[in-house]
């Protein structure tokens, strides 16, 4: 089955504090083992670590966390992506500070940014980075602020991979390119 390009549910701009993550990290190819979006790929499995560790650990890490529904999937593009196809997931969730956070998981606080928020539903979410990149930033008053993209799964709204209601945001890193009063 040919899966065509997403488009958003709907997308706004907003401006954000910095956002502040406890979690897991993976580098290489998640897709290596498994192709396309898949729980058995290294996405899947660097979840599965992330929740089991969470589980583990779920005392100390919700003393601190924001927004309890909603978890975090980040994708970092390194600058050497375009040679090795390579790059870092980080999954986890939000806190408001780093305390006593566990030993096996690792921080990551991502800069103070503006972002594109894209809301994207149905069996092809994962399609949306597609969407993004090929039409709606080079068409926009805007730019990539930073090389990476955060998705957040809002429980009550991700219900799987292969669910219709499933909706997952993607929020974009963008600045105003210069000339642009940075319209849609």
């Amino acid at each position: 089955m040919v899966r065509e390009t997403a488009t958003p549910e709907k997308m706004h701009i907003i401006e954000k504090k910095s956002l502040t993550l406890v979690g897991c990290v993976f580098y290489g190819d998640p897709f290596h083992s498994k192709r396309g979006w898949d729980v058995e790929n290294e996405i899947g499995l660097l979840w599965q670590r992330f929740m089991s560790l969470y589980e583990n650990h779920k005392d100390t890490i919700e003393k601190y966390r924001v927004h309890k529904s909603t978890a975090y999937e980040v994708h970092i593009q390194p600058e050497e992506y375009s040679e090795t196809k390579k790059f870092y997931v980080y999954v986890g969730v939000e806190v408001e500070k780093l305390g006593e956070m566990p030993l096996e998981m690792f921080s990551k606080i991502f800069p103070e940014t503006m972002y594109a928020v894209f809301t994207f539903r149905g069996t092809n979410v994962f399609k949306g980075g597609e969407y993004i990149w090929k039409e709606w930033l080079p068409n926009s008053g805007y730019e990539e602020a930073y090389p990476y993209v955060v998705l957040a799964y809002e429980k009550g709204r991700f219900y799987g991979l292969d669910d219709e209601n499933s909706e997952i945001d993607y929020y974009v890193p963008v600045r105003r390119k210069e000339g642009s009063n940075g319209g849609n």
